[in-house]
């Protein structure tokens, strides 16, 4: 829907606003004059229920929903299976539904966790889908139930997404630094870190051209430029945060994804291929390294 001549901000609706992405979103989208947000987290919204979505939707009447809820914790997600498909699958279709029968274009964040990560060149769009685990597996049905209810939808897949708050492998790998002298890393697990002030960024872009007339709607892919491993990020937030605090840590160990348990199985390749994102869109990856540079400065600037 694009707005009126742009005579009126084009109105936002962000759902988990308090997440790292939707965070980020709020904040950049919020200093553009060209939107107007709501900002709703999981207490002003709760997007398993049906109800509720209609009652917010019909209230604050947006041009566009941004959905950023999820549970995004790949372990927890073994344990807790039901509620993780009720808002990775469920309350996706329901919102989808929702947007659909009002006229409303959903945006949706998804997942590398879709693929089993045996690609060694990485991900196109157009690859078969193979979840490892519950996690990978209620984000793909929650993709799948979106298409098959509002064909005005965008999909945007991203991968390894770091900030500097709630609960990622940035913050854990710091919190690990401070504490102890030693940390391990898995060094056979490759992927692109991508920040979450890079995902908003590009969201914007889309919505802006999607406000100005392009229907481009469909399925994409965003990450950060540079292929790296687990253990060779880890080494870049040490090195990077080492120039703000002295940190415990004195080594870093490189093990095999074999020998570093966890309960959900990831994949080996995280790799995403962003070719459709730049031909369609013309939006290009950045540096994972300059954004992790920005993220821990500002990171320390809080302080």
């Amino acid at each position: 829907m694009a707005s009126d001549s742009y005579s009126r901000p084009v109105r936002i609706l962000i759902t988990g606003a308090n997440g790292q992405v939707g965070r980020e979103l709020v904040s950049q989208a919020g200093n553009d004059g060209f939107f107007e947000i709501v900002a709703l987290g999981r207490k002003q919204l709760d997007i398993t229920d049906a109800d509720a979505i209609g009652r917010v939707l019909d209230e604050r009447q947006p041009d566009y929903v941004v959905n950023c809820a999820a549970f995004n914790r790949a372990d927890a997600a073994e344990r807790q299976s039901e509620h993780c498909f009720r808002l990775n699958a469920e309350a996706v279709g329901l919102l989808g539904k929702a947007c659909a029968s009002r006229g409303i274009p959903l945006l949706h964040l998804s997942t590398d966790y879709v693929f089993d990560g045996h690609y060694a060149s990485g991900y196109s769009e157009n690859d078969a889908v193979h979840p490892l685990g519950v996690y990978g597996a209620s984000k793909w049905q929650g993709e799948e139930l979106l298409r098959r209810v509002h064909p005005r939808h965008i999909i945007l897949r991203v991968s390894w997404v770091f900030s500097g708050g709630g609960h990622n492998f940035l913050i854990r790998s710091l919190e690990q630094a401070r504490q102890e002298t030693e940390l391990v890393a898995v060094d056979d697990r490759r992927g692109c870190p991508t920040a979450s002030t890079d995902v908003a960024r590009v969201l914007i872009a889309i919505l802006k051209q999607l406000a100005s007339g392009a229907g481009a709607w469909g399925t994409y892919h965003y990450c950060g430029a540079e292929v790296t491993t687990r253990y060779a990020f880890c080494e870049a937030i040490i090195a990077t945060a080492s120039q703000y605090e002295q940190l415990r840590v004195e080594r870093l160990v490189p093990v095999s994804s074999k020998d570093f348990h966890t309960e959900a199985e990831r994949p080996a390749t995280s790799v995403l291929k962003c070719r459709k994102l730049l031909s369609t869109f013309g939006i290009r990856q950045r540096p994972w390294r300059n954004e992790l540079v920005a993220v821990l400065r500002h990171l320390y600037e809080r302080f």
